[in-house]
């Protein structure tokens, strides 16, 4: 019996070239912030800091300003992202499932937020909340930050309702499911991936959020990354800084461990579009 002779194989090397630059450009920086985090003591010329420690988490973790403004930034991003999912996922099912007059335009129009500088919107609506008396106030913030997850809450799921297996539906309904058997059984586990992936990246979006943050809520409502920005710029601690960035790593890592778990790896990259 003939057998064909397979070619050897060969490694891509330039594949691992680009692959290992990009990683080091990624996660280069944030080795860097780990290290400074556990660093009592770096002196230029040393490569290496010279003496590691948990005195600046003592310090940190000892600060009342840092558990205020990691509770504002939490409630934050969990009462934006539960707003958002109320008032945008009806939305995408109706942008996706119904006919109406105006659906593309209204559809499009949510766009519109992304294709101008959102700053200078921002300071539009800002110039509306001083009347409203919404400057400095936690509900402004809430308000406005619901602007920014309009792509993410309504654009993700859309797509997910437009894929969604019609025949299964059909079948379902066809032998006496009600519609809102339907939607429960066969729908909603079929779009769950791209809601709890907007979900999620609406939350992280939130809170890592700066300029809104800053524009209508300083001085009385202060995020973390506010209270790093002010470590930084005036304390001149960089172990601060770096402090601050791994403890809000946790909640978004935190969050999408959960959604893997809760859903699966290969489930969660398709919703993400990987």
């Amino acid at each position: 019996m003939n057998t064909m002779s397979r070619p050897p194989w060969k490694p891509d090397w330039s594949g691992f070239v680009i692959a290992a630059l990009l990683s080091i450009v990624i996660l280069l920086p944030l080795v860097n912030v780990a290290i400074w985090a556990f660093t009592e003591v770096w002196r230029y010329p040393a490569v290496i800091p010279q003496k590691f420690g948990f005195r600046f988490w003592r310090d940190v973790l000892a600060r009342n300003d840092v558990w205020d403004a990691m509770s504002t930034s939490l409630s934050l991003a969990a009462i934006v992202t539960a707003l958002s999912a109320v008032i945008c996922l009806p939305a995408s099912y109706a942008f996706a499932r119904m006919n109406f007059p105006g659906r593309n335009l209204f559809f499009m129009s949510f766009l519109t937020v992304y294709a101008f500088p959102k700053f200078g919107l921002y300071i539009t609506i800002a110039a509306i909340f001083i009347g409203l008396g919404l400057i400095g106030n936690f509900w402004g913030v809430v308000l406005i930050q619901l602007v920014s997850t309009l792509m993410f809450m309504v654009w993700i799921p859309v797509s997910a309702f437009q894929n969604v297996d019609g025949r299964q539906e059909d079948a379902a309904r066809d032998v006496g499911a009600s519609p809102l058997r339907v939607f429960w059984s066969i729908t909603l586990p079929q779009v769950m991936p791209a809601i709890s992936a907007a979900v999620l990246l609406t939350f992280v979006n939130t809170f890592y959020e700066t300029e809104v943050s800053w524009l209508i809520g300083a001085p009385e409502v202060r995020t973390v990354p506010l209270l790093m920005i002010r470590f930084i710029n005036s304390e001149l601690v960089v172990q601060y800084g770096a402090i601050l960035s791994l403890i809000m790593w946790v909640p978004s890592v935190a969050l999408l461990i959960a959604v893997r778990r809760f859903l699966g790896a290969q489930a969660l990259g398709r919703a993400l579009g990987a």
